[in-house]
């Protein structure tokens, strides 16, 4: 029995989205850093965590320690009504190298007007942001956690394949051929 076939019957073979990953990288600490915290607030819905840079590059005027992104990460329902506005904002065309062979794919977004439903605050100014998307099966969470963690097999992980196919069926994107 092949795997799509199986995944039909199977509802632990369906792939699924794990989490979104949502990144703002400003490069700065301070007032860009909170503005841009404010947007994706305001775009996700969540409180956005800061992250720190791990070393010091004096071209960039960055020190280690010094917070230069805002991040959150979406789960469940949240998650997928993000992807909507995402991929609009996209044009609903993402390319086949995006992904990665573990059926991850991550895009960027250049401005974050573009997204439906956002309106420009001139306070705040526009900022770009990357959308990192994880998709795995029900159960593969046995492989990563601290206490009694096991091995799954290989056909539990998400293909590239797979992962292309569930989401031209799930959010309609038409997937662009590398040449």
């Amino acid at each position: 029995m092949s795997l799509e076939v199986a995944s039909k019957t199977n509802p632990m073979l369906k792939p699924r989205i794990e989490k979104v990953l949502v990144n703002m990288a400003v490069g700065k600490s301070g007032e860009p850093l909170e503005k841009a915290a404010k947007v994706l607030q305001q775009i996700t819905g969540h409180k956005p965590c800061m992250r720190r840079a791990k070393k010091t590059i004096r071209d960039f005027g960055i020190r280690r320690g010094e917070p230069i992104s805002c991040v959150v990460t979406l789960r469940g329902r949240s998650a997928t009504e993000f992807l909507k506005k995402a991929f609009y904002a996209i044009g609903n065309k993402i390319s086949e190298s995006k992904f990665d062979q573990y059926g991850n794919f991550s895009f960027g977004i250049m401005e974050h007007i573009e997204i439906p439903g956002t309106k420009y605050a001139p306070e705040l100014g526009i900022f770009g942001m990357d959308v990192c998307i994880n998709i795995s099966r029900p159960g593969y969470r046995v492989t990563r956690r601290r206490r009694m963690g096991s091995n799954t097999g290989l056909r539990h992980r998400v293909t590239r394949e797979e992962s292309v196919q569930f989401v031209k069926e799930n959010f309609g994107v038409e997937i662009e051929k590398e040449g």
